[in-house]
């Protein structure tokens, strides 16, 4: 999930257009009726995205799993997301790049207001508009005792992450109020690795993600400054800690323990283990690998190994689902995983990773190549668990 947009993944604002754009989805009908007269969609629901329109085949359908096709025709790369009550992320698909298409597969068992958004550039509220689910519908993890396992496990891997990010967090803090910058850098990629496993998790609570892991030219709603992580990197790396860098790091701190609470109640649905699978090799693919993330630091190969792991703990607990139902898929995983790790493993320097700055073009295109053919079968999970 690109910080570039995660000022905007969950921003505070309802359903609103971004300004000087409108959606040009077809109006939701009266409850219980199928937009614009039409019944209600049997099949994907098409999604044309372009630089100042974000045009959805239909703005209403039944509870269940609702799949979305989406194309670029504009030329700027978008991303697509469905929204719930408090601009929770439900499903999104990110990096959608000119001329291409992606599909995104979300489980809405319960009727409602949702909203739908495409993001040009990646940046900002997106161009939104409201989408009726209507009725209701078994959830999956009712109905099947491997999914709800599946739902089970990867809730108590998010919860061991968050345990130890916040005693990580309070040491990479107070190594920084106590002005022991040495200490402190050597801290901040070890506390960043419990975040960046459960990423997606972290980053459906837009009010609390831009603070905690915004980047300094990221889109921020009014009054939200550069804080988090990224802040006190640059104060470390470039600046120099600043008269406010302790209370920025106390900030952190108080965001940390904000979003433990916060992780706790929630409940995720089967396909969003899957898309979350695919979103952290996209967070790979778009900040990791181009050096973007940790600009200052480049510690970036520590978030690497960070999200692939994550990726790998959504995709285990969906596991005992993905060989019923798809058996040739998992030994390709696995694989594709290995792959990947064999690699990382090639670029450790102690008990860490070698600094981006040292990487060759070379070694990019290797992380690239290996990271898109990983994306490959990941990204059909999502399809298997809904099938």
């Amino acid at each position: 999930m690109s910080r570039r947009s995660v000022a905007a993944l969950l921003t505070a604002g309802a359903a609103v257009a971004l300004a000087g754009c409108t959606s040009t989805a077809p109006p939701a009908a009266p409850s219980g009726g199928a937009a614009s007269g039409a019944a209600a969609p049997a099949g994907p629901i098409t999604v044309r995205a372009a630089d100042t329109a974000c045009q959805v085949s239909t703005g209403e359908a039944p509870a269940g799993t609702i799949t979305f096709n989406i194309t670029n025709g504009g030329n700027k790369v978008t991303e697509f997301y469905l929204y719930g009550q408090g601009d929770r992320i439900l499903g999104e698909v990110e990096n959608i790049g000119p001329g291409l298409s992606r599909q995104l597969i979300v489980e809405v068992p319960d009727g409602g207001t949702y909203t739908t958004a495409c993001k040009p550039g990646m940046v900002g509220d997106g161009i939104r508009a409201p989408f009726t689910v209507t009725g209701a519908a078994a959830r999956s993890i009712d109905t099947n005792a491997k999914l709800s396992e599946a739902t089970a496990g990867y809730k108590r891997y998010t919860t061991s992450q968050v345990e130890a990010l916040v005693p990580k967090t309070q040491e990479f803090v107070d190594a920084v109020k106590a002005g022991n910058v040495d200490q402190a850098k050597a801290l901040f990629p070890v506390a960043r690795t419990y975040w960046e496993r459960i990423e997606p998790v972290a980053e459906s609570f837009g009010d609390i993600d831009p603070k905690i892991d915004g980047r300094e030219d990221d889109e921020r709603d009014p009054g939200v400054g550069f804080t988090g992580f990224h802040r006190l990197e640059k104060d470390l790396w470039a600046d120099g800690l600043q008269p406010d860098s302790p209370q920025i790091a106390d900030q952190l701190m108080a965001d940390i323990k904000d979003l433990q609470t916060r992780v706790g109640p929630v409940e995720l649905t089967p396909v969003q283990l899957a898309n979350g699978a695919k979103e952290l090799l996209d967070e790979v693919a778009t900040g990791k690998i181009t050096g973007e993330e940790d600009r200052y630091s480049h510690t970036d190969l520590w978030d690497f190994k960070a999200n692939v792991e994550g990726a790998q703990g959504a995709v285990a607990a969906l596991r005992p689902v993905i060989d019923e139902k798809e058996p040739t898929l998992g030994p390709v995983l696995d694989e594709r995983f290995a792959a990947v790790e064999q690699l990382l493993e090639g670029y450790r320097a102690g008990d860490g990773f070698t600094s981006y700055t040292e990487l060759s073009p070379d070694d990019i295109k290797k992380m690239t190549d290996a990271v898109d053919a990983l994306s490959e079968p990941v990204s059909q999970v999502a399809g298997v668990v809904t099938s």
